[in-house]
């Protein structure tokens, strides 16, 4: 997993296909970054992904959980439209910010 911390703000560079193998991983690495570096801001960036199954939506929802206490948001961006539709469907872009001007970047 490819991540990136700016200032409060971490983005996490999902790879190819979140599943259960991979959201595990993420869910560590980014909880651990979240505490030792006081993030407020999580971006998942899917510019990568072309498949995600629920341990995915589980990982944006625990975030968004962690998050949500320490006053922070959960950013989605560079969604394929069947990634905007997997999130949609799931209920988690009632909750989450998507970013829908860098589509396609």
């Amino acid at each position: 997993m490819q991540y990136e911390i700016q200032e409060n703000c971490l983005t996490i560079f999902l790879p190819p296909e979140v599943d259960h193998h991979s959201a595990e991983e993420i869910k560590r690495e980014s909880d651990k970054l979240i505490k030792d570096k006081h993030i407020k801001y999580v971006i998942f960036d899917f510019g990568g992904t072309n498949f995600m199954d629920s341990s995915g939506i589980g990982v944006m929802m625990g975030r968004y959980r962690l998050l949500e206490l320490l006053g922070g948001e959960v950013w989605a961006v560079h969604l394929s439209e069947r990634m905007k539709k997997i999130l949609k469907m799931s209920g988690i872009a009632k909750i989450i910010r998507i970013d829908e001007e860098d589509e396609n970047i």
